[in-house]
C-alpha cells in the first residue's frame, strides 16, 4: 500500500492511497473464510465450502468491505499521524473510478481542505476594553417595584385597575341591549382587563366600581379566540362562537397590594436571612443587580474579544471551494445557490473557531468533568427559580443536574457553555482589561452603533 500527501496551496490538497493485490488479498481470504464458517453454502457442513464458491457469490463485496476499511484506515492514520489540519472531511475526488469486478490493483484519490497557518498573541501586550455598568438609584427603585409587585397579593377593593380582577355574572344582550330570551348566562366568571387583546373593551373595565354593569363585546374583547370566550363564558368551545354584547353586573374586585417591606418579603426575594432590615435588603438588590449588569458586561467582552483577535489575525485564507463542495455533500437539499447564500456566514464561524482553537491551546483551557456539573446545576436551579421554586435543597438540584447531563443535546450544549466560560475567563486574565464605567444607556448605545 502506497500514501502519497500532495499540498496544491497553503488550503488545499490531495492525498492518494493505492493498493496492489498483495496488500488486501489474505485479509479477504480470511473473511471469506469466516463467511463459509457463518453462513455456509447449501449442501455445505460449515467451514468446508470450497474457496471458489465462496469467491463467486461473495468475494466482490467482501473485497470492498477489505479495501474500505483499509481506506478508512490509512486515510484517518496518515491524517493523525502526521498532524495534517483538515477542515471538514476528506472527500473522494470525483475522478476517482474503481471497478472490483476486473480490477485488482486500486487507487483512491481524496481531496483535502486545510486550515490556514496563522499567529495569534494572547498576553498583556493585547488591549480590550471592559464596561463596568453602573447601578443607578432608579434601578434600584424599579427593580423594587417589581419586586413587590411579584411578591404582592389580591386583596378586595373598591376600583378597577388594569391589573384587577372582576368577578360577576355574564348575560347575553340582543340587539337592542335588553337580556336576550335564551341566551348564554354564567352566573360566575373572573376577567381581569389586562389579558383583554381590545383596547377599547379593556377600557370599559378599567374605572369600573363593585355594583356597576358593564356591557362589552366578548367577542372583540379575546380577539375572536374561541377557547378564551369559552372560558370566559362558561361554555364549550362549540358555543362559544358568539358576537353578541354581553352585560356583567361587578360582584366584586380584587385588587394588587405590593408587598410590604418586611421578613417575610426580603426571604422570598433574596433567601431565608439574608436581610433583616431594609437598607440591608437595598443593599443586596444592589449587589444583585450589579451581579445581573456583570452577565451583560461579560457578554460584551466576548465580543469585544473577537474583534479584537480577528482584528491582530487579519482575513484567513480558507479552502472555500472545497467547503462549499462539502457543504453540499453533506445535506442534499442545498443546491448552488443556497451554498452560495450560507457559505459566507459558515466561513466566518469557521475563521473564528480556528482562532478560539488556538488560543485556547496555548492557555491549556479544557473542560473538566467539574466544570460540566457545576454549569449543570447552575442551569437546574435557574429552571426551578423560573417557577418559583427556590432554595431548593442540594440533592434535588444534583438530581436534575445529572439528567441534564444525562441527555446528549443539553449535555453537548452545556460542555460548549462551560468551554466558552473557561475561554473567555482565560483569557480576561491575560490580556489587559481597558476597563470603563458607563450608564445602561451608554451600554446600550454601544450595541446600537454597531
Amino acid at each position: 500500500m502506497n500514501v502519497n500527501f500532495e499540498k496544491i496551496d497553503q488550503v488545499n490538497a490531495t492525498l492518494t492511497i493505492s493498493f496492489v493485490e498483495e496488500d488486501y488479498k489474505n485479509d479477504v481470504k480470511k473473511q471469506l473464510a469466516e463467511l463459509g464458517q457463518r453462513r455456509p453454502l447449501k449442501g455445505f457442513r460449515p467451514g468446508h465450502v470450497p474457496a471458489s464458491l465462496l469467491e463467486r457469490n461473495f468475494g466482490p463485496q467482501v473485497r470492498s468491505e477489505v479495501i474500505d476499511r483499509k481506506v478508512s484506515h490509512a486515510l484517518t492514520e496518515y491524517i493523525v499521524n502526521n498532524h495534517v489540519p483538515v477542515l471538514g472531511e476528506p472527500m473522494l475526488d470525483k475522478d476517482t473510478k474503481v471497478d472490483l469486478n476486473t480490477e485488482k490493483e486500486f487507487s483512491f484519490k481524496f481531496e483535502l481542505g486545510l486550515a490556514p497557518e496563522f499567529d495569534v498573541t494572547v498576553d498583556k501586550s493585547v488591549k480590550v476594553p471592559y464596561y463596568n455598568i453602573e447601578v443607578s438609584q432608579e434601578m434600584i427603585d424599579r427593580q423594587n417595584e417589581t419586586l413587590r409587585k411579584r411578591y404582592g397579593k389580591q386583596v378586595p377593593g373598591e376600583v378597577a385597575a388594569e391589573d384587577s380582577m372582576l368577578r360577576g355574572s355574564l348575560v347575553e344582550l340582543d340587539a337592542e341591549g335588553n337580556e336576550k330570551a335564551d341566551g348564554i348566562k354564567a352566573e360566575r366568571t373572573v376577567i381581569s382587563p389586562q389579558y383583554l387583546k381590545d383596547e377599547e373593551q379593556k377600557a370599559k373595565f378599567v374605572g369600573a366600581k363593585v355594583g356597576d354593569v358593564v356591557v362589552f363585546n366578548p367577542g372583540k374583547a379575546t380577539g375572536g379566540n374561541e377557547n378564551e370566550m369559552a372560558a370566559m363564558l362558561n361554555v364549550d368551545k362549540e358555543q362559544a362562537a358568539v358576537e353578541s354584547d354581553f352585560s356583567m353586573k361587578v360582584d366584586e374586585i380584587l385588587v394588587n397590594q405590593d408587598a410590604e417591606l418586611n421578613q417575610e418579603f426580603f426571604d422570598n426575594v433574596l433567601g431565608k436571612g439574608q436581610a433583616a432590615t431594609e437598607e440591608e435588603y437595598l443593599s443586596k438588590l444592589k449587589d444583585m443587580l450589579a451581579a445581573q449588569l456583570k452577565n451583560d458586561s461579560n457578554y460584551r467582552f466576548t465580543l469585544d474579544v473577537e474583534k479584537v483577535l480577528r482584528d491582530q489575525v487579519g482575513e484567513l485564507e480558507m479552502p472555500d471551494e472545497f467547503l462549499k463542495r462539502f457543504l453540499a455533500s453533506r445535506n442534499e437539499e442545498l443546491d448552488a445557490e443556497k451554498v452560495e447564500e450560507q457559505y459566507p456566514t459558515t466561513k466566518k464561524h469557521l475563521q473564528w473557531q480556528l482562532i478560539k482553537d488556538k488560543v485556547a491551546k496555548a492557555l491549556s483551557v479544557k473542560v473538566e468533568v467539574e466544570d460540566k456539573m457545576r454549569l449543570a446545576r447552575y442551569f437546574a436551579a435557574q429552571q426551578f427559580a423560573q417557577y418559583g421554586m427556590s432554595n431548593l435543597p442540594d440533592d434535588v438540584i444534583d438530581n436534575y443536574a445529572h439528567k441534564l447531563l444525562e441527555d446528549a443535546r443539553s449535555s453537548n450544549d452545556i460542555e460548549e457553555r462551560a468551554f466558552d466560560d473557561k475561554f473567555f475567563a482565560a483569557i480576561k486574565q491575560a490580556v489587559t482589561l481597558e476597563e470603563k464605567a458607563v450608564t445602561v444607556d451608554e451600554f446600550n448605545q454601544l450595541f446600537a452603533e454597531q
